[in-house]
Order: structure tokens, then sequence, then C-alpha cells
């Protein structure tokens, strides 16, 4: 794990144009293609974040029950496997966000990045928590465990997302 500060927290909170942006990574010890399918195979999926139905191609609408709680409809902008994922989710709704993912090689394996864009100044810390909750789940999945409680670890980690978001 290779975590971006020394309080375990995986991921930032930032403010562009008052608007807030989740920022989560993590280095995961598989292969880029692997991970890739592991972020965007609907089997896969539903393991660690999400139930997803729907056409998965570029342009394409689906519906997704995230197991933090969230359900609703998204489109697929991008779609340039194995490296990069873009994701509108609510499209044309006024609470509209980005989901974008991004892996790479690393000497550890792949690093994953994930940002969502375009949430309420109010709502990052829960996004925050809540992406990091999802990452560490992957983990777990990737390893062969079954992922934790959902909820026990996003409140363990809300508090520390709550602090002042940095511009």
């Amino acid at each position: 794990m290779a975590p971006m500060d020394k309080s375990g927290l995986l991921g930032e909170v930032w403010v562009v144009d008052g608007v807030s942006v989740v920022h989560v990574e993590d280095v995961y010890d598989t292969d880029i293609d692997d991970l890739w399918a592991a972020i965007s195979e609907p089997a896969r999926l539903g393991r660690w974040v999400a139930t997803v139905d729907g056409d998965l191609r570029p342009g394409g609408l689906f519906q997704a029950s995230f197991t933090s709680g969230w359900d609703g409809p998204g489109r697929v902008e991008v779609c340039d496997a194995p490296r990069h994922l873009l994701l509108t989710m609510e499209p044309g709704a006024a609470d509209e966000t980005q989901l974008e993912a991004w892996l790479s090689p690393d000497p550890a394996g792949t690093r994953l990045v994930v940002e969502e864009r375009g949430i309420p100044l109010e709502a990052a810390p829960d996004h925050g928590a809540g992406w990091q909750v999802h990452i560490e789940d992957l983990r777990a999945v990737l390893e062969g465990r079954a992922p934790a409680p959902w909820s026990d670890r996003w409140a363990d980690l809300r508090p520390a997302y709550g602090q002042s978001p940095t511009s």
C-alpha cells in the first residue's frame, strides 16, 4: 500500500473554481490488464464497488448501485483500455459529477488514480472517505479477501477527510 501521507489517507480533497475534487490513489500488486478488468468488467465491479448494468461503451448509458448506497445513472465518456476511464454520473442533473480513473505501471505493480470532480463542498468529506473505502475494498478483493464492513471504515475515515480542503 502506498499512502499519500502519514495519517493513512490515500487521498485528499481540493477545491477548484468553488467545487470539490476528490483525489485518491493506491498501487496494487497486479498487472495493468488485471486491474483494468477489475475496474471495468461488471462481474468484477460487483465484488468491490457497484453493480452496473447497461451500455458500457463510449457514449453508452448505464445504471450503477454502489456499495456506499448511491444509486443512479451514468454515461461512459472515455474508455481507453487499459489506462483511462471517464464517466459522467447523473448526466444532465444539477448534481452531475465526473468520475475519472487512470492506470499506470509502477515498480510495485499498477497505480490507480481516481478523481471525482464537481462535488459540492459540503459533500466532499463523504466522497473522499467513500472513495478511499472503495479502493481499499478493491485491494481486499484483489488479495482474495472479503471487503470489510463499508460503513464502519467510512465512519473512521470521514473526520480526516472533513479537514479543510486545499485549493
